[in-house]
């Protein structure tokens, strides 16, 4: 896949496109970017287009004025009109969820589907909270790279060690010996993170009750009770605001993940059956 950078008038944007038929638009969540490819599992790349752009202060794609979800919201349409796509289904993915929540509420004519997958719906760390503060002075623009470099160093001398000290982070179900496949997808996805300016500001996102509200189009809220990274209740919440909306519960092993591990078939299957209805 080949990153591409566009200018707008609401300025640049980053994205990668595979495949063709049903556009699906990813909107990635913290720490990831374009090169996001774990939530692409499943997908049949002759029935599906797989967009993925860079939200603002991720990858290639600035933070500049685009720091707020309506923003962000604004400039991926911006790269949906370059592309000359019809109807598209939104698929938001943890920090990613109140941009998704965004382009679907005020952008009902671009939307056919919204997906919310382990997604934020509402404000997301109080600033008061232990988890606010210590990515404050770990993933801050000075910081963040270091971090990330370490971890990507370790993870190839100590694999397994890495990703036990990640699945709390991602998973409240009891820590065990894990799968060499699953230790591997996971690597493999954090190898890409990188946090830039964009996590920080992800940690002071919120939107308006109301946007939320709005949204008509059918919509699949997927998440899973141990998911450890975000509270189930954003689910519960996304599900009361919106009218057209239907819920899974997983009781999955890799909690905000659900994309991996052995029963990770089963919800991607779900979700997938979603979009053909």
């Amino acid at each position: 896949m080949n990153n591409i950078v566009i200018n707008t008038k609401l300025g640049n944007i980053e994205y990668n496109s595979i495949g063709k038929g049903t556009a699906i638009v990813f909107v990635h969540g913290g720490h990831s970017s374009c090169n996001e490819t774990l939530c692409h599992k499943g997908f049949d790349l002759d029935k599906y287009q797989l967009i993925t752009p860079s939200r603002p202060g991720y990858g290639n794609t600035p933070l500049e004025n685009n720091q707020t979800p309506k923003q962000a919201a604004d400039l991926i349409i911006e790269l949906i009109n370059h592309l000359s796509l019809g109807k598209i289904v939104v698929y938001g993915i943890s920090a990613g969820g109140l941009t998704a929540i965004e382009i679907a509420s005020n952008y009902p004519n671009k939307v056919s589907k919204l997906i919310l997958a382990s997604a934020i719906s509402k404000k997301w760390l109080d600033e008061n909270d232990k988890i606010y503060k210590t990515a404050k002075k770990m993933f801050n623009p000075r910081m963040e790279k270091f971090v990330w470099g370490m971890v990507k160093f370790f993870s190839q001398i100590f694999p397994n060690t890495i990703a036990n000290s990640f699945y709390p982070q991602f998973s409240s179900s009891s820590k065990h010996k894990l799968k060499k496949s699953d230790v591997q997808e996971l690597l493999s996805t954090m190898k890409h993170y990188n946090s830039k300016t964009g996590f920080l500001n992800d940690i002071d996102q919120n939107i308006n009750h109301g946007t939320i509200a709005k949204i008509k189009c059918p919509t699949l809220i997927i998440h899973s009770k141990n998911d450890s990274s975000v509270p189930f209740e954003h689910a519960l919440y996304s599900n009361k605001m919106i009218d057209n909306s239907v819920m899974v519960k997983l009781n999955n092993e890799w909690g905000h993940l659900f994309w991996i591990g052995t029963d990770s078939k089963k919800s991607i299957e779900k979700t997938i059956k979603f979009i053909e209805q």
